[in-house]
Protein backbone atom coordinates (compact mmCIF):
# COMPACT_ATOMS: atom_id res chain seq x y z
CA UNK A 1 0.00 0.00 0.00
CA UNK A 2 1.34 3.36 -0.74
CA UNK A 3 1.67 5.73 1.89
CA UNK A 4 -1.14 8.23 2.49
CA UNK A 5 -0.29 11.55 1.06
CA UNK A 6 -1.61 13.40 4.64
CA UNK A 7 0.34 10.75 6.71
CA UNK A 8 3.85 11.95 7.87
CA UNK A 9 6.53 9.75 5.60
CA UNK A 10 8.53 8.36 8.09
CA UNK A 11 12.43 7.74 7.05
CA UNK A 12 15.30 5.73 8.69
CA UNK A 13 18.75 6.19 7.13
CA UNK A 14 21.49 3.76 6.99
CA UNK A 15 24.46 5.08 6.92
CA UNK A 16 28.12 4.22 8.73
CA UNK A 17 29.97 7.72 7.37
CA UNK A 18 28.64 10.07 10.17
CA UNK A 19 28.65 13.57 8.60
CA UNK A 20 26.83 12.39 5.77
CA UNK A 21 23.93 10.57 7.48
CA UNK A 22 24.05 13.31 9.74
CA UNK A 23 23.47 15.91 6.64
CA UNK A 24 21.18 14.01 5.42
CA UNK A 25 18.94 14.16 7.92
CA UNK A 26 18.78 17.67 8.90
CA UNK A 27 18.11 18.28 5.24
CA UNK A 28 14.97 15.89 5.86
CA UNK A 29 14.35 17.17 9.33
CA UNK A 30 13.57 20.83 7.85
CA UNK A 31 10.94 19.78 5.44
CA UNK A 32 7.29 19.71 6.50
CA UNK A 33 5.36 16.14 6.34
CA UNK A 34 9.08 14.31 7.07
CA UNK A 35 9.97 12.54 10.28
CA UNK A 36 13.32 11.51 9.95
CA UNK A 37 13.42 8.75 13.26
CA UNK A 38 17.01 8.85 13.36
CA UNK A 39 20.41 6.62 12.06
CA UNK A 40 21.36 3.27 11.77
CA UNK A 41 25.45 2.34 11.44
CA UNK A 42 25.24 -1.11 10.32
CA UNK A 43 22.61 -3.74 9.31
CA UNK A 44 21.88 -4.94 12.67
CA UNK A 45 20.85 -1.82 13.97
CA UNK A 46 18.79 -1.10 10.95
CA UNK A 47 17.18 -3.81 11.36
CA UNK A 48 16.28 -3.98 15.09
CA UNK A 49 15.60 0.22 14.80
CA UNK A 50 12.59 -0.68 11.71
CA UNK A 51 10.92 -3.57 13.59
CA UNK A 52 10.91 -0.72 16.48
CA UNK A 53 9.90 2.39 14.48
CA UNK A 54 7.99 1.35 11.60
CA UNK A 55 9.33 3.72 9.26
CA UNK A 56 7.62 3.81 6.17
CA UNK A 57 10.91 4.65 3.63
CA UNK A 58 14.68 3.32 4.39
CA UNK A 59 17.48 5.30 2.77
CA UNK A 60 20.02 2.89 2.56
CA UNK A 61 23.70 3.04 1.80
CA UNK A 62 25.22 0.17 -0.23
CA UNK A 63 28.37 0.05 1.72
CA UNK A 64 27.61 -1.30 5.09
CA UNK A 65 30.08 -2.29 7.56
CA UNK A 66 28.67 -5.43 8.31
CA UNK A 67 26.96 -6.31 5.03
CA UNK A 68 26.05 -4.62 1.93
CA UNK A 69 22.91 -2.84 1.43
CA UNK A 70 21.54 -4.93 -1.02
CA UNK A 71 21.03 -7.67 1.16
CA UNK A 72 19.89 -5.43 3.88
CA UNK A 73 17.12 -4.45 1.84
CA UNK A 74 15.98 -7.71 1.02
CA UNK A 75 16.09 -8.59 4.77
CA UNK A 76 14.01 -5.32 5.52
CA UNK A 77 11.14 -5.98 2.25
CA UNK A 78 10.91 -9.99 3.97
CA UNK A 79 9.89 -8.53 7.13
CA UNK A 80 7.67 -5.68 5.60
CA UNK A 81 6.69 -6.15 1.90
CA UNK A 82 5.40 -2.41 2.51
CA UNK A 83 8.62 -0.58 3.07
CA UNK A 84 10.29 1.38 0.73
CA UNK A 85 13.94 1.67 0.61
CA UNK A 86 15.92 4.22 -1.30
CA UNK A 87 19.47 2.81 -2.35
CA UNK A 88 21.89 5.10 -1.62
CA UNK A 89 25.20 4.57 -4.37
CA UNK A 90 28.96 5.97 -4.92
CA UNK A 91 27.98 4.90 -8.70
CA UNK A 92 26.04 4.07 -11.63
CA UNK A 93 27.70 0.54 -11.36
CA UNK A 94 25.47 -1.94 -13.33
CA UNK A 95 26.06 -4.42 -10.29
CA UNK A 96 24.89 -2.60 -7.67
CA UNK A 97 22.00 -1.18 -9.14
CA UNK A 98 20.80 -4.57 -10.31
CA UNK A 99 20.96 -5.83 -6.83
CA UNK A 100 19.07 -2.74 -6.16
CA UNK A 101 16.37 -3.67 -8.04
CA UNK A 102 16.77 -7.28 -7.09
CA UNK A 103 16.14 -6.41 -3.48
CA UNK A 104 12.80 -4.46 -3.97
CA UNK A 105 14.14 -1.32 -3.76
CA UNK A 106 12.12 1.60 -5.58
CA UNK A 107 15.19 3.11 -6.57
CA UNK A 108 18.35 4.57 -6.30
CA UNK A 109 20.50 7.98 -5.63
CA UNK A 110 24.16 8.63 -6.18
CA UNK A 111 25.52 9.75 -2.94
CA UNK A 112 27.58 12.94 -5.18
CA UNK A 113 23.44 14.25 -5.84
CA UNK A 114 21.91 12.84 -2.57
CA UNK A 115 21.68 16.37 -1.21
CA UNK A 116 20.40 18.08 -3.75
CA UNK A 117 17.99 15.00 -4.55
CA UNK A 118 17.00 13.42 -1.57
CA UNK A 119 13.48 15.12 -0.27
CA UNK A 120 12.26 14.43 -3.79
CA UNK A 121 13.35 10.99 -3.81
CA UNK A 122 12.17 10.01 -0.02
CA UNK A 123 8.44 11.64 -1.45
CA UNK A 124 8.70 9.79 -4.44
CA UNK A 125 9.21 6.31 -2.85
CA UNK A 126 6.79 7.03 -0.35
CA UNK A 127 4.38 7.64 -3.38
CA UNK A 128 5.91 4.49 -4.54
CA UNK A 129 7.36 6.26 -7.69
CA UNK A 130 10.27 4.60 -9.92
CA UNK A 131 13.51 6.33 -8.76
CA UNK A 132 15.47 6.58 -11.91
CA UNK A 133 16.10 8.12 -14.94
CA UNK A 134 14.47 6.38 -18.30
CA UNK A 135 17.97 6.00 -19.64
CA UNK A 136 19.19 4.24 -16.87
CA UNK A 137 16.03 1.97 -16.83
CA UNK A 138 16.19 1.12 -20.51
CA UNK A 139 19.94 -0.16 -19.94
CA UNK A 140 19.29 -1.92 -16.46
CA UNK A 141 16.38 -3.74 -17.72
CA UNK A 142 17.35 -5.96 -20.43
CA UNK A 143 20.11 -7.05 -17.81
CA UNK A 144 17.01 -8.68 -15.30
CA UNK A 145 17.04 -12.14 -15.16
CA UNK A 146 14.01 -14.45 -16.15
CA UNK A 147 11.90 -16.05 -13.40
CA UNK A 148 8.75 -16.76 -14.90
CA UNK A 149 6.43 -17.65 -12.38
CA UNK A 150 3.23 -17.40 -14.28
CA UNK A 151 1.94 -13.98 -13.44
CA UNK A 152 -0.16 -11.34 -14.92
CA UNK A 153 -2.40 -13.15 -17.01
CA UNK A 154 -4.91 -11.15 -15.13
CA UNK A 155 -4.03 -7.91 -16.21
CA UNK A 156 -6.16 -5.89 -18.66
CA UNK A 157 -5.11 -4.49 -21.89
CA UNK A 158 -5.41 -1.09 -20.23
CA UNK A 159 -3.37 -2.22 -17.72
CA UNK A 160 -0.59 -3.55 -20.11
CA UNK A 161 -0.71 -0.41 -21.93
CA UNK A 162 0.11 0.98 -18.44
CA UNK A 163 2.90 -1.17 -17.45
CA UNK A 164 4.62 -0.60 -21.03
CA UNK A 165 4.44 2.73 -20.54
CA UNK A 166 6.05 2.41 -17.15
CA UNK A 167 8.98 0.22 -18.08
CA UNK A 168 9.53 3.43 -20.36
CA UNK A 169 9.54 5.62 -17.59
CA UNK A 170 6.83 7.91 -18.15
CA UNK A 171 4.97 9.37 -15.35
CA UNK A 172 1.29 8.77 -14.39
CA UNK A 173 0.56 12.38 -15.65
CA UNK A 174 2.25 11.60 -19.20
CA UNK A 175 0.09 8.07 -19.18
CA UNK A 176 -2.88 9.95 -18.84
CA UNK A 177 -2.38 12.21 -21.79
CA UNK A 178 -1.03 9.30 -23.78
CA UNK A 179 -4.14 7.38 -23.30
CA UNK A 180 -6.62 10.22 -23.19
CA UNK A 181 -7.55 8.97 -19.43
CA UNK A 182 -7.87 10.96 -16.45
CA UNK A 183 -5.35 11.01 -13.89
CA UNK A 184 -7.23 9.56 -11.15
CA UNK A 185 -8.15 6.28 -13.58
CA UNK A 186 -4.09 5.82 -14.93
CA UNK A 187 -3.57 5.99 -10.71
CA UNK A 188 -6.57 3.17 -10.21
CA UNK A 189 -4.35 1.06 -12.80
CA UNK A 190 -1.31 1.50 -11.45
CA UNK A 191 -2.46 0.52 -8.32
CA UNK A 192 -4.48 -2.71 -9.80
CA UNK A 193 -1.58 -3.60 -11.70
CA UNK A 194 0.75 -3.54 -8.09
CA UNK A 195 -1.26 -5.59 -6.63
CA UNK A 196 -1.71 -8.26 -9.60
CA UNK A 197 1.78 -8.39 -10.02
CA UNK A 198 2.45 -8.56 -5.79
CA UNK A 199 4.28 -5.67 -6.01
CA UNK A 200 4.87 -2.44 -3.97
CA UNK A 201 6.50 0.36 -6.57
CA UNK A 202 6.65 0.87 -10.16
CA UNK A 203 10.08 -0.06 -9.92
CA UNK A 204 9.45 -3.39 -8.51
CA UNK A 205 5.87 -4.35 -11.09
CA UNK A 206 8.45 -3.06 -13.82
CA UNK A 207 10.69 -5.40 -13.08
CA UNK A 208 8.90 -8.36 -12.03
CA UNK A 209 6.93 -8.23 -15.80
CA UNK A 210 10.37 -8.37 -17.53
CA UNK A 211 11.61 -11.08 -15.34
CA UNK A 212 7.99 -12.99 -16.01
CA UNK A 213 8.16 -11.97 -19.19
CA UNK A 214 4.97 -10.04 -19.48
CA UNK A 215 6.64 -7.46 -21.39
CA UNK A 216 9.49 -7.46 -23.06
CA UNK A 217 12.34 -3.92 -23.64
CA UNK A 218 12.53 -1.82 -25.59
CA UNK A 219 8.14 -1.72 -25.12
CA UNK A 220 5.71 -1.01 -27.58
CA UNK A 221 2.38 0.16 -26.27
Amino acid sequence: MLNDPDDSIRVLIVDDHKMFADSLARLLGDEVGIDVLGIANTSEQAVEMCARLAPSVVLVDYQLPDTNGAVLATELKRADPDLMIVMLTGANEDRVLLDAIDAGCCGFITKDRAAVEVVKAVRGAAAGEALISPLLLARLLPKLKRTYRSLGSDLTDRERATLNRLAEGWSNKAIASDLNLSLNTVRNYVQSLLSKLGAHSKLEAVSTAVREGIIDYPTKA
